[in-house]
C-alpha cells in the first residue's frame, strides 16, 4: 500500500498459493468439525481487517470466482498487522497440518494449479463455474 491507503498497482492483486476456497470446501464435506476450527479463524481475520480499514473490493480480481476469497484480507493483513503476523506464525503450521489430514496430494495439488492459473487470470470463465459449484454457499 502506499501513503494514505490508495493501493499502488503492484499491490492490488493477491497472490494465492493453493485456492483455499476449494481445499476447504473439502475439508468441511469430509470433516465437519474443521470448521469449528477454521471458521474463528476466519471471524479473526475479519475482524482484524475491519480494524485496519482493509476493504477486499480495493483489489482487483483476474478470476471473478475468487471475488470475496479471504485471501485478499490475508494478503492485506500481512503488511498492516502485526498481531496478524504473530497469530499466523502460530496457527498456520496447525491449519496445514490438519487440511493435510483431510485433503489429498492430488486435491492439493489441483488447488495449487488453479489458483496458480486464477492469480494469473489465465483460468477460463466455464473452467471456473465448475471449479466453483456450490463452494461459496459451503463457505459463506
Amino acid at each position: 500500500m502506499s501513503q494514505g491507503g490508495i493501493m499502488d498497482s503492484n499491490d492490488k492483486y493477491a497472490v494465492c498459493n493453493h485456492c483455499t476456497y476449494k481445499l476447504v470446501a473439502i475439508a468441511y464435506k469430509r470433516a465437519p468439525w474443521f470448521r469449528l476450527f477454521r471458521e474463528p479463524l476466519k471471524l479473526g481475520m475479519q475482524y482484524l481487517a475491519f480494524i485496519h480499514r482493509i476493504n477486499a473490493k480495493e483489489y482487483e480480481v483476474r478470476t471473478p470466482s475468487c471475488y470475496r476469497c479471504i485471501r485478499y484480507y490475508k494478503t492485506a493483513l500481512f503488511t498492516k498487522s502485526a498481531s496478524f503476523r504473530w497469530l499466523h506464525d502460530r496457527f498456520n503450521p496447525i491449519f496445514n497440518r490438519l487440511l493435510s489430514k483431510i485433503v489429498t496430494d492430488e486435491e492439493r495439488a489441483q488447488a495449487k494449479k488453479y489458483a496458480d492459473n486464477a492469480s494469473s487470470g489465465k483460468v477460463p470463465q466455464e473452467e471456473a463455474n465448475n471449479w466453483m459449484v456450490g463452494l461459496k454457499s459451503t463457505l459463506y
